[in-house]
């Protein structure tokens, strides 16, 4: 179809009618706007519009699609060549509309995604809920876009477009999980005991450890190498208390102030709220903690954060000879010598360095045994009140 040709020839015959647009396009239910469109050889008619269009200007359908009135010696001629054209100009409205509907189930669909992993929390269902129908939708958009191609074809492309989905929606998943240290929307099992929460997901497994309290932490198992046994749990926050974290704090010496209370502000207790102060001539560094001594000592957690918190001060900090911990109840100090000499294995944890391996496997670790707790609590601690 020559669209130029066709809007000239509704023109010249919209004129011989004496028919302005206005008086045209209310005739066929449209704007005047869209008259002139046709009749510039912008636009051509609607398929709906064109039987309606050539009995207003008085032509044949054949003649209207022609742009030219059809002598009787070409009429069939013509009429089979504009049958075709039709189909073809059909053929391709069709597949406009349907590339514009798939655009918007495409962008609609990944909408869903982006709005699944950005409003739902980690650990809710709806967010890989929404974002399972999010893929759906767009791999409907996108098999909108392959109409044309043959089974296998479209097939084959839809398959990939899928797995590719799947492929991506696993890799965001993975690397949110990763970076911020949240559970895996993708789980496959979810198990949850009395101090944690298991997630497996097809890329990593992930230990939820502490669950709902204030020393909640993960662990992202990328290598699967843990178990519900051999994970390493404690009763504090280990992204911010373990090793790995409060070993950036390590100095020769005490009176840093800004070092110090960077440590001290990284170990267990200080989420209570702290004032600390260094005695310089004879190296004691004193914590007041704004709390209550048994207010806080539920399943002795109280024993287990100056035990942990004595070792790992001694061990990062060269020259510190004695720590006196104060709370509103009591006071307890305890001394170098006496860590050294009555906490098992502390020359493993801290020889010349600290031992990472060592500080976990008897630090760490032991902060789970209640009974080793209490002995040597009792052991290095002196109540000075």
């Amino acid at each position: 179809m020559d669209n130029t040709k066709i809007g000239k020839f509704i023109a010249e015959k919209r004129k011989e009618k004496k028919l302005t647009q206005e008086g045209l396009a209310e005739k066929l239910g449209v704007t005047a706007k869209t008259i002139s469109r046709w009749e510039n050889g912008n636009y051509m008619p609607d398929i709906s519009l064109l039987k309606p269009l050539s009995e207003e200007l008085g032509v044949t359908l054949n003649d209207l699609i022609s742009g030219e009135k059809v002598d009787k010696e070409h009429y069939q001629e013509k009429l089979e060549e504009n049958i075709i054209s039709t189909i073809d100009y059909t053929g391709k409205k069709v597949h406009e509309r349907n590339k514009v509907i798939a655009g918007i189930l495409i962008f609609f669909g990944l909408g869903l995604i982006f709005t699944a992993f950005t409003i739902f929390p980690s650990e809710s269902s709806w967010g890989s809920i929404y974002s399972i129908f999010g893929l759906v939708i767009s791999l409907i958009g996108f098999s909108k876009f392959n109409k044309r191609k043959s089974y296998v074809k479209r097939l084959f492309l839809n398959l990939g477009y899928l797995v590719l989905g799947l492929i991506l929606l696993l890799g965001l998943d993975y690397a949110n999980t990763k970076l911020n240290n949240v559970a895996p929307r993708f789980s496959y099992l979810i198990k949850t005991t009395d101090n944690m929460i298991i997630y497996k997901a097809p890329l990593c497994n992930v230990y939820r450890i502490n669950r709902n309290t204030k020393n909640e932490y993960y662990i992202v198992d990328t290598k699967k190498i843990y178990t519900e046994e051999t994970v390493p749990v404690t009763p504090f926050n280990r992204e911010k208390s373990g090793i790995d974290n409060i070993i950036k704090f390590k100095s020769q010496y005490i009176g840093n102030n800004s070092n110090d209370s960077h440590l001290i502000d990284s170990l267990p207790l200080s989420e209570y709220g702290y004032a600390f102060e260094i005695d310089s001539e004879n190296l004691g560094l004193t914590v007041d903690y704004h709390i209550t001594d048994w207010y806080i000592n539920e399943n002795q957690y109280l024993e287990k954060c100056l035990l942990y918190n004595t070792v790992s001060i001694f061990s990062l900090i060269d020259n510190v000879q004695y720590i006196t911990f104060n709370f509103s109840g009591n006071s307890y100090k305890a001394s170098r010598t006496d860590a050294q000499e009555l906490y098992p294995n502390y020359n493993d944890i801290k020889n010349n360095e600290i031992n990472k391996d060592n500080f976990n496997k008897y630090l760490e670790n032991k902060m789970n045994d209640n009974e080793f707790v209490k002995a040597i609590f009792n052991k290095i601690f002196v109540n000075e009140k």
